[in-house]
């Protein structure tokens, strides 16, 4: 808690994106295992469903309808 509480407002945001770039890479490649015939379009689309949930997704991004279970 002290390390945190010393930290400049923009090392705590470099901290926060790279952890936030590594859930993402982590979630990208649980897709990627669970689809593997996917293609990258596909993965970024299961993604956006994942992320943002179905109804912003195809909203958003109408080709995912045909994703959406």
């Amino acid at each position: 808690v002290r390390q945190w509480r010393a930290m400049s407002p923009a090392e705590k945001l470099g901290l926060v994106e790279s952890a936030s770039a590594s859930v993402r890479q982590l979630a990208m490649a649980g897709l990627r295992l669970r689809h593997p015939s996917a293609d990258e379009r596909e993965i970024f689309l299961r993604y956006a469903i994942l992320t943002l949930g179905p109804a912003a997704a195809t909203a958003v991004y109408p080709d995912a309808k045909s994703l959406v279970e």
